[in-house]
């Protein structure tokens, strides 16, 4: 059995597209789910299944068609994945703590995709000069030097891909707390 991060793009955002996180757990307990927990109200899930990746995004997906009246994107990675996208964060511990001097608000984040991003010259022309970034298979680092609130970035990731959706690093790492321990 393993056990899975959901995290739902743009839920309970601007008083729009509003799911209540125990209303969720009650519906996916209802259809198979298990050990569900949420954490915030963003739509960040966890959970055990030992159905495959895909099928478990459309089984959600369409959970939350019927029992919510909404079309929500979802992204899926395992325990073992989880633990990877801390791993393999790329930037140092001097990068990370210059952005944070000057940002406003959290300064590192990632983008979780449902596919890999093949690299293009695209992405390049929203970056900044107050914003790094590196793509690592199904994530997208993010390193403000001021807010995400203003970056073309992060707008140009998540406008251009449906199965987009970002956390900060903070939700990152309280969500990998309540992961089981798993050798990376």
């Amino acid at each position: 059995m393993a056990t899975y991060v959901g995290l739902l793009r743009g839920i309970n955002v601007g008083g729009k597209n509003k799911i209540k996180m125990a209303e969720l757990r009650e519906a996916l307990v209802s259809e198979g789910f298990q050990n569900v927990k949420t954490y915030i109200q963003s739509g960040n899930v966890l959970f055990e299944s030992e159905e495959a990746e895909n099928l478990l995004r459309k089984k959600m997906e369409k959970i939350i068609a019927e029992q919510f009246g909404l079309r929500v994107p979802i992204v899926l990675r395992t325990a073992y994945e989880w633990k990877n996208i801390i791993g393999n964060c790329p930037f140092t511990d001097e990068q990370i703590s210059k952005a944070q001097i000057t940002a406003i608000g959290e300064s590192l984040y990632v983008a979780m995709l449902a596919e890999p991003l093949l690299q293009d010259g695209e992405i390049v022309t929203y970056a900044s000069e107050t914003e790094e970034y590196e793509i690592r298979d199904r994530e997208i680092y993010l390193l403000f030097h001021e807010s995400i609130r203003n970056s073309k970035l992060a707008a140009f990731i998540t406008r251009s891909n449906e199965y987009a959706t970002v956390r900060n690093w903070k939700t990152i790492n309280k969500l990998n707390g309540m992961l089981p321990s798993v050798q990376v």
